[in-house]
């Protein structure tokens, strides 16, 4: 005969390492995400040393989420960790910026060909009104984060036009090395009008149904900053391996 008493335990062990394992995976997520916006932003610029129990601190955690969070970076190519040792940020390496520029482009170009064929004008009125938003920032550094965000929030916009979130969100967490380079090149002098002015182009042609001109736009727009990396790398040598 079953022991009830025994099966009913065993539930509520079950139920309570299901909820320990799903705080720990939500804390674990938010670690990870906070500390990659801050390396990715220069915040936290390569060789910062990431040291654990001052990161469980600051975040009011266990040191198990910030293992995970750390391990998720190192997969990202934005931290290594030496055994026994430390955790640094690593330094930006420009192949890997090359490698993850080709994927970003050959992925947003398909997502703009997809858009002029059978677009949705719905999403359409979206991006443009981020781009509205932009307008109202541009040349302003203080506002520089605000712009950055709306200037994520445009292309995610353009991915969900397409169906395809997890990819947005699978080329994000692949291109951290082409992120930092990105934030590097942002402050510049004209550098969030020439954004704004390619976002503008981009929906045009868009609803312009040109499927060329949406394609050629797209990556006329991903690829100014890749056009300025050796003149980045030489202003910022010590951010570079």
């Amino acid at each position: 005969m079953m022991n009830k008493n025994l099966f009913s335990i065993n539930s509520e062990n079950i139920g309570d390492d299901f909820n320990q394992s799903s705080s720990t995976t939500n804390a674990s997520t938010r670690v990870y995400e906070e500390l990659r916006e801050r390396i990715v932003s220069l915040n936290m610029p390569p060789e910062t040393t990431l040291v654990r129990a001052k990161i469980a601190e600051m975040f009011n955690v266990s040191q198990s989420p910030v293992r995970e969070a750390i391990t998720r970076l190192e997969a990202d190519g934005l931290v290594i960790s030496f055994p026994q040792s430390r955790t640094v940020v690593t330094k930006i390496n420009a192949i890997r910026v090359r490698d993850e520029h080709f994927l970003r482009a050959a992925v947003e170009c398909e997502v703009v060909r997809q858009l002029a064929t059978n677009g949705d004008a719905k999403i359409i009125s979206k991006a443009r009104g981020l781009v509205k938003m932009q307008a109202a920032l541009v040349d302003d550094i203080e506002q520089i984060d605000l712009f950055k965000q709306l200037d994520e929030a445009f292309h995610q916009a353009l991915y969900a036009g397409v169906n395809q979130l997890e990819l947005n969100h699978h080329v994000a967490t692949r291109c951290g090395h082409l992120g930092r380079v990105r934030s590097l090149d942002l402050p510049r002098i004209g550098k969030m009008n020439s954004v704004l002015s390619e976002h503008q182009a981009i929906i045009e042609a868009i609803e312009e149904q040109n499927v060329e001109k949406s394609i050629i736009k797209m990556r006329e727009h991903l690829s100014g900053t890749m056009e300025r990396l050796p003149q980045l790398i030489k202003e910022n040598e010590s951010l570079f391996s």
